[in-house]
């Protein structure tokens, strides 16, 4: 059993670093102001037309209704090209 930070393993860090990655990605290509807020995740869709892991981003401005991305792809597999596709709506 693992507990407290002691815990992480190296796919943890290789995870956050790659959603950072994405985050830094995301606020360049919308050209998203400081207050902006980025999430970014990998998750497991059960829907079985779904490829299996798919990303999703949710981009929140202040003031304004959160957008939400979605690339059918795993965050390790994720390009800067499917991202900039997936930004600007024709999916990837």
């Amino acid at each position: 059993m693992r507990f407290g930070l002691f815990g992480k393993d190296k796919r943890d860090a290789a995870e956050a670093d790659a959603a950072a990655q994405v985050k830094r990605q995301v606020r360049e290509l919308l050209a998203l102001p400081e207050n902006a807020v980025i999430a970014v995740n990998e998750i497991l869709c059960a829907d079985p037309a779904c490829p299996g892991t798919e990303t999703v981003i949710l981009v929140m401005k202040p003031g304004e209704k959160t957008r939400a991305f979605k690339v059918q792809m795993g965050l390790a597999e994720l390009t800067p090209q499917a991202l900039a596709q997936a930004l600007s709506g024709q999916g990837a």
